[in-house]
């Protein structure tokens, strides 16, 4: 009986770890661009998208394309620039914890 105690205190921990571990991703923002700068997107930590800004000139049906272009662009600089941030936070420990070492 002991060890389903046990179980699930460390079930306990581990859901309370990763609620702390969401709310801080959250706190993270990073924002990416399109190449030619006309589009941005800011990003949290879990990449949900918190602001997108489009310059004016993109807001008409002949620039579509170049919107769809733009925001892909700008969402794959935001999820790069997401990486590096995340990466500098993890320590080394955190990364052979999340590899099971």
């Amino acid at each position: 009986m002991g060890g389903a105690f046990g179980q699930i205190k460390e079930l306990y921990k581990l859901q309370k770890e990763a609620r702390a571990m969401q709310k801080k991703m959250k706190a993270i923002h990073v924002t990416g661009k399109s190449e030619d700068e006309l589009v941005e997107i800011t990003i949290n930590g879990t990449q949900e998208i918190e602001e997108i800004e489009i310059e004016e000139r993109l807001l008409s049906a002949e620039e579509k394309k170049a919107l769809v272009k733009g925001l892909k662009q700008a969402m794959k600089d935001a999820q790069k620039r997401l990486q590096k941030e995340m990466m500098k936070d993890m320590d080394i420990n955190q990364l052979k914890g999340m590899l099971g070492s």
